[in-house]
């Protein structure tokens, strides 16, 4: 008895007519057809939205070493000659030149700290537009992200943030492979959340972190109920030794913030007395993550003539993240129903530009 004999017999003996069994192979193709067309199609739109910058941008993904001995990532963004092509990012693709090589010299570097949960893309469509313009990109995967949410609320998250982004800055101007093609005196600096706290910090900003446990004693803040989950040092009536010492890196030149976390811990009159890099401050109005009167206000009312400030109508905390695409991941992808966080974006990297290249022009 050959197979398909037996397995009529089978199929007989179970009560299932071999008529029925035909059907049900033909609608199981059919359905496995439709989902690969279906698949087709959603690749399809993803490729078809690709994060597209408007000249040639170059992009690495690398490895760098901390102070402290540790490993971590860092994607680099650049001007290039090299064809491109569409590359998977995670949850979208972008358009760029994998390791194609750079093209300039005395290229300007800008660096990015992340949100807490976010990654190396949390920003690509800035880091696309500032490579487009003439810019080197360079993005550290800090120890927050969103694959490790475990350092949050300990040192790591504060000073040793702060830390990571300046050996950023070192791998880039000593090891990468096109750091000749780097000027050195046209640093600047991008931070995102408790980015924008990293970010301020490395510029000189001395935040009072001995006064967060009695500011989040009586406030219902999101940082300070992310801080109450992680049971943060920074809630502990004394802090550890050495905890909130920043070092400065004065290679820094300009500085752009957006959506500041942590800002209500800029409170004293002398916080940004060493920052002497100009700084724009971007703030959503619709952002209750971080509060306007306890963060944004704070550093805005500090910096007085050195700081420009954006208050955007309509934005939430997440709108500064990259438009999200076809893919609407929540809550990172959630804005409010009159708010175009692409249309946004657009205007937003152009102003970002406009201001770097102003407070870092070639010499």
């Amino acid at each position: 008895m050959n197979n398909h004999q037996e397995t009529n017999s089978q199929l007989q003996k179970d009560g299932v007519p071999p008529s029925r069994f035909k059907k049900i192979l033909k609608w199981t193709g059919l359905l496995l057809l439709l989902l690969v067309s279906l698949l087709g199609v959603l690749i399809g739109t993803l490729y078809w939205n690709a994060l597209r910058p408007e000249n040639p941008v170059g992009f690495q993904a690398v490895r760098a070493i901390d102070i402290d001995g540790k490993s971590f990532a860092i994607g680099i963004w650049y001007p290039t000659t090299a064809p491109s092509s569409a590359t998977w990012t995670g949850n979208f693709f972008m358009q760029v030149a994998s390791a194609g090589a750079v093209a300039g010299n005395q290229l300007p570097l800008v660096v990015i700290s992340h949100g807490t949960g976010g990654s190396i893309t949390s920003h690509a469509d800035l880091a696309l537009a500032l490579a487009s313009a003439g810019h080197i990109l360079a993005v550290p995967m800090h120890s927050d992200n969103f694959q490790d949410m475990s350092s949050v609320g300990s040192p790591a998250y504060i000073t040793g943030r702060t830390r990571q982004l300046r050996a950023t800055v070192d791998h880039m101007l000593t090891k990468w492979q096109g750091h000749g093609q780097i000027d050195a005196e046209r640093v600047g600096a991008y931070g995102f959340s408790i980015g924008a706290f990293t970010v301020l910090t490395a510029a000189g900003a001395t935040p009072d972190l001995r006064g967060v446990a009695k500011y989040c004693a009586s406030s219902s803040e999101f940082a300070c109920d992310m801080l109450r989950q992680s049971k943060s040092f920074l809630l502990e009536p004394e802090l550890p030794a050495g905890s909130d010492q920043f070092e400065q890196d004065p290679r820094i030149k300009s500085v752009v913030v957006a959506a500041p976390g942590l800002g209500f811990s800029f409170s004293r009159s002398d916080a940004f007395s060493k920052v002497s890099a100009p700084v724009q401050l971007w703030h959503g109005d619709k952002d209750d993550n971080v509060p306007y009167a306890t963060n944004a206000k704070l550093i805005r009312d500090a910096l007085g003539t050195k700081v420009d400030f954006h208050s955007v109508p309509d934005a939430a905390h997440f709108s500064f993240l990259v438009p999200c695409g076809v893919l609407k991941i929540p809550p990172i992808c959630s804005d409010p129903a009159s708010f175009d966080r692409a249309a946004f974006h657009q205007t937003m990297n152009k102003d970002v530009a406009a201001f770097f290249a102003k407070t870092m022009p070639k010499l």
